[in-house]
């Protein structure tokens, strides 16, 4: 680790956020101002991936210079008042909680960035497109930054109209349709939560964050508790999204381009899942008690759903679609991730956090790989592409068969690889809930989820075997094995995919003791 000082990490962290942004602005200017390309759509695709490429660069720098021995401690604490007459101020900070995302985010978009200049996204005009792309990654990494209720709400609002675009514009096969469904589930969900937050910053007297959870709501009383976290939970659970709030995600993960499907699930399904974890838990602790247990019972339904609903599109002579059986895979893998914060243990909310990075690692490699088949194909249905590849991935693609593999045991939760210390600490977590709630529920609970992950083994080796076991045939079209540019997007999800489930302690050091403080009454 590097030594830096707290006023460069101010700035670093300033830059991060705001930096995609004036990214985006730059990119709309009639000469688009990266480097120099064949042709201006080229161009301003090379200037998404410089300036992508250099918040992530900026975002490693901030990492290296964390006080690692302090994960717990707010850090480069940006403090000045926006609005006095709301008491609403720009303030930004970084714990062990916050920090993983903040990378996360910033590597996948730039590996987007990078994917997109090579393989040019089917649509209208590219400098809209990188806009976009950088527009929302400003709005995810304030969202995982700001330490304001207020702030926090405006961030998580950002990226629902680039998202949007994205799909409605550079979509597939009803792409306004789930545009529209993405849009109004999120949007409602949002003026539900606005009202929770605006609650809980008039009744305490602020709506600064480190505040409002060292006081562990000694100042809202239990009624408003349980107003707040019934009314903001609503808001997170669409984003989340959890069972039964999840009906917008097939459709918007089916739609989109393979970028817009790889930051839907890596970077936009945590923002709601923080926010339980860095609001609601140190907040209303009182309020979250009475509703932990129905979070967990919508949790351990999602993922039976879930894998129900992948085991019936991975079935011989089902009208199959892999994206959509990937999008319904995610309301399984984020079941575990709700289940985990719902024990409202130490235990069981690492896991929720860990959980969280390795489903953005292994889903967000699931939909680059299925992108790069629809490329090779022309289809993402399992039947067609079983017909078209002869249900022989391996032998036909011998690196593209044997990555798509890679990810799907990744993500049953193979041990060794990320996919495993998530899930498993939920459960163990949901075994030995905290002081306050049901043991005997959470029990069946912990049952329940663990029959949930021989589902999703079962789905995943069902796909694995369909389109990638089969005997390769003299008469099957020539496909295109794995290219550079593919590797280069690719390599450093399997590399962290691998790393984070050979050495737990990479993640787990950073969240444990930011989650032990935040339990025990706040940050400081």
């Amino acid at each position: 680790m590097i030594d830096i000082n707290e006023s460069v990490m101010q700035v670093l962290l300033a830059f991060i956020v705001v930096g995609p942004l004036l990214g985006a602005v730059a990119a709309l200017l009639p000469v688009p101002p990266g480097l120099k390309g064949k042709s201006p759509e080229q161009a301003v695709l090379r200037h998404g991936v410089t300036v992508t490429g250099v918040i992530l660069v900026a975002a490693i720098v901030l990492a290296l210079g964390f006080d690692h021995d302090h994960p717990s401690k707010m850090q480069a604490n940006t403090d000045i008042s926006w609005i006095p007459a709301l008491d609403v101020r720009i303030h930004l900070g970084i714990d062990g909680i916050s920090l993983p995302l903040l990378v996360l985010t910033a590597l996948l978009t730039f590996l987007c960035a990078l994917y997109s200049y090579f393989k040019q996204p089917e649509g209208p005009s590219p400098k809209a497109f990188v806009a976009l792309v950088l527009m929302l990654e400003s709005g995810t990494l304030a969202t995982f930054a700001v330490l304001d209720l207020l702030l926090f709400f405006l961030a998580f609002e950002t990226v629902l109209i680039p998202m949007y675009f994205l799909i409605a514009r550079w979509g597939g096969e009803g792409r306004t349709r789930a545009a529209w469904k993405f849009i109004l589930f999120t949007l409602l969900g949002s003026v539900v939560m606005l009202l929770g937050l605006l609650l809980i910053g008039i009744k305490a007297g602020t709506f600064d964050m480190v505040a409002l959870a060292t006081d562990n709501g000694r100042s809202l009383s239990s009624s408003v508790q349980v107003i707040a976290v019934l009314a903001i939970g609503i808001g997170l659970a669409v984003k989340t999204p959890m069972w039964p709030l999840h009906s917008w995600l097939p459709d918007a993960h089916t739609a989109a381009p393979t970028v817009g499907s790889v930051l839907l699930a890596g970077v936009l399904l945590k923002m709601g899942t923080y926010g339980f974890v860095r609001i609601l838990l140190p907040v209303a602790p009182d309020g979250f008690r009475i509703f932990a247990p129905y979070l967990a019972a919508f949790a351990v339904v999602g993922i039976i759903y879930g894998s129900l609903a992948c085991l019936a599109l991975a079935k011989q002579g089902a009208k199959g679609d892999l994206k959509r059986l990937i999008a319904y895979s995610s309301v399984g893998h984020m079941g575990f991730v709700l289940l985990g914060i719902a024990t409202m243990t130490p235990t069981g909310v690492n896991g929720a956090l860990f959980a969280n990075i390795a489903h953005g690692l292994i889903t967000g490699l699931l939909f680059f790989l299925v992108g790069a088949l629809k490329d090779r194909t022309g289809t993402t249905d399992l039947d067609t592409l079983a017909q078209q590849t002869g249900g022989a991935l391996y032998g036909r693609t011998p690196r593209l068969g044997g990555l798509l593999a890679f990810a799907a045991v990744a993500s049953l939760g193979l041990p060794g690889l990320a996919g495993f210390w998530g899930e498993m600490l939920a459960l163990f977590g949901a075994f030995d809930p905290a002081a306050g709630l049901s043991r005997p529920a959470f029990l069946t609970f912990t049952a329940i989820a663990a029959f949930g992950t021989l589902l999703t083994a079962a789905y995943l080796l069902a796909v694995v075997r369909r389109v990638c076991m089969g005997t390769v045939t003299q008469d099957a079209p020539r496909l295109a094995d794995v290219q550079t540019y593919e590797f280069a997007a690719w390599t450093p999800l399997v590399a962290l995919t691998v790393v984070a489930g050979l050495w737990p302690k990479v993640l787990l050091g950073l969240t444990d003791p930011a989650v032990q403080q935040l339990l025990a009454g706040g940050t400081r």
